[in-house]
């Protein structure tokens, strides 16, 4: 009789203090100490995805780079946002979606242009022929200690970036979605416990998880699904650039029940099930990837 393959999930993945560091704004994934494991070595499609054509927002690094490498390697097309100044990751993403013998189209937007989101989605169904699946999944996160030091203009920023940008999104892909389209988002933990110090980030993270319910109600008549994830501790560019104290970085994720943070590699099942096929009958809903920390909705 053959032993079964069983990980330890506490062991699986980095497990120690993370290096004290820090990066101006944008911050590069390629530049951090450990480098997140996206996948870039470990994920193996099984054509889940044949032919898509996918959006992903937000697609340079970390979350968005792993489900990236994945839908490509599942038989994805994928365009892919990315604020300007983060080049060199985004080129990384788009070798390893070429490599998957797939077609990557790199768009450059800061989605606190208004403007953005629909010149965003035009190039993305020219270049890709059509658009049929959505992973909204761009965030800004700055941590600032209290109210009085949290300016209206970060405020407008995150908004603009994390939930006003998906709305308008939405909005200018939906002539383009067929019956079958997938659109997932990426709300928080900090959806349904928020932290302090991430006040203006756990606020728009929230009405992530409303929008994802609400609008799943109305694009079911359509035959479209809306589903979302809700990510912990996740050891993404996102933290470095001033997403955290500093001084709570080297032991950033060892408070969860795993007793360490996630690598974005482990969200990218979640995001290719939801888009794919095999979740027919999945929508209006929020997956939990949070290291064992509970989400109520």
């Amino acid at each position: 009789m053959t032993d079964p393959v069983l990980k330890d999930p506490r062991e699986l993945y980095y497990e120690s203090d993370f290096p004290k560091q820090d990066q101006e704004t944008p911050a590069l994934q390629k530049k951090m100490k450990p480098v997140p494991d996206c996948g870039e070595e470990s994920y193996v499609g099984h054509e889940r995805l044949l032919n898509r054509r996918v959006l992903i927002t937000g697609g340079d690094s970390g979350i968005g780079r792993a489900a990236a490498i994945a839908y490509a390697r599942e038989g994805a097309d994928i365009a892919l946002q990315f604020y300007p100044g983060e080049e060199p990751d985004a080129k990384q993403v788009a070798k390893y979606v070429e490599e998957a013998g797939r077609k990557a189209v790199l768009l450059p937007f800061d989605l606190r242009d208004a403007a953005a989101p629909e010149k965003m989605v035009v190039q993305a169904v020219k270049e890709l022929g059509g658009l049929d699946t959505l992973v909204l999944n761009a965030a800004q996160q700055i941590t600032q200690p209290s109210l009085a030091e949290l300016t209206m203009e970060q405020v407008r920023d995150t908004f603009d970036v994390n939930i006003i940008s998906m709305f308008a999104t939405v909005k200018a892909a939906l002539p383009h979605l067929p019956a079958g389209s997938s659109i997932i988002t990426t709300t928080s933990v900090q959806a349904f416990s928020p932290s302090g110090h991430l006040l203006d980030y756990a606020v728009t993270k929230a009405a992530i998880a409303n929008f994802t319910v609400g609008l799943a109600k109305q694009l079911s008549k359509k035959g479209i699904r809306v589903n979302g994830v809700a990510p912990g501790p996740i050891w993404t560019a996102l933290q470095l650039d001033e997403g955290q104290p500093e001084e709570k970085l080297p032991v950033f994720g060892q408070d969860s029940l795993m007793e360490r943070a996630g690598q974005p590699v482990e969200l990218a099942p979640v995001y290719v099930f939801l888009a794919s096929n095999e979740a027919s009958y999945v929508t209006a809903q929020i997956y939990g990837v949070t290291g064992g920390e509970a989400i109520n909705l």
